[in-house]
């Protein structure tokens, strides 16, 4: 089965090599870098999402989406838009509701960095506080109900930001399961590669 890997902000595709290694896809896997899909558009959260129908459209057959914390955010919205097109969902570390208030501090604190710290997000300064504040008043919680495909919702065991939100995709999407991984944070794609790879390997093989 092909897999589409999405990453976080402030990661970029080579995030995910590690992970697909441990899962030897070889050819099947796909990691499409979200600051250069892009290029040329207004940095906001509805082109991000635009340009990702754009990038999916050529695959012929249904395929695994796996997204961690906004590209877990962006897969959840295409698999509830295109159920017909997603064989199977991986969320990491994903949020379906934004915090409104988090995003808001998360705002203040990014106002107040130099520029120098956005180095190597792919997105600079003023395009990571665009990009935030349009994702303020996304809520797809009405509608976990239409994401028909099996699911796997993963939570690093030290990400207690996203815990709550990963116990309520378990229960609000029909197909769901959920796997907490160990020791891990929220990038467990970057701090625990080789067991979320495990994980996933798992998780599609028995989907195939």
């Amino acid at each position: 089965m092909k897999t589409i890997f999405l990453h976080g902000l402030g990661q970029d595709c080579k995030s995910w090599e590690r992970t697909a290694a441990a899962m030897g896809n070889g050819g099947d896997v796909y990691c499409p870098s979200l600051p250069d899909m892009l290029l040329g558009k207004e940095v906001c959260y509805a082109n991000l999402y635009q340009t990702l129908e754009e990038y999916c459209e050529p695959f012929n057959e249904p395929f695994c989406l796996c997204g961690l914390s906004l590209g877990g955010i962006l897969a959840l919205h295409y698999a509830i838009a295109h159920s017909d097109r997603v064989a199977a969902l991986v969320l990491i570390g994903t949020q379906y509701q934004m915090p409104k208030r988090l995003l808001t501090l998360q705002n203040i604190l990014f106002r107040c960095m130099p520029n120098a710290a956005f180095q190597g997000m792919g997105f600079g300064k003023a395009d990571v506080i665009k990009l935030s504040k349009s994702m303020m008043h996304l809520d797809f919680g009405q509608d976990l109900r239409r994401v028909h495909c099996w699911t796997l919702v993963v939570c690093g065991e030290k990400d207690r930001a996203n815990r709550a939100a990963a116990l309520k995709l378990k229960e609000r999407i029909p197909r769901a399961q959920l796997a907490i991984l160990p020791r891990a944070g929220h990038e467990v794609n970057t701090e625990c590669p080789e067991a979320l790879g495990d994980v996933l390997q798992a998780f599609l093989g028995k989907k195939s």
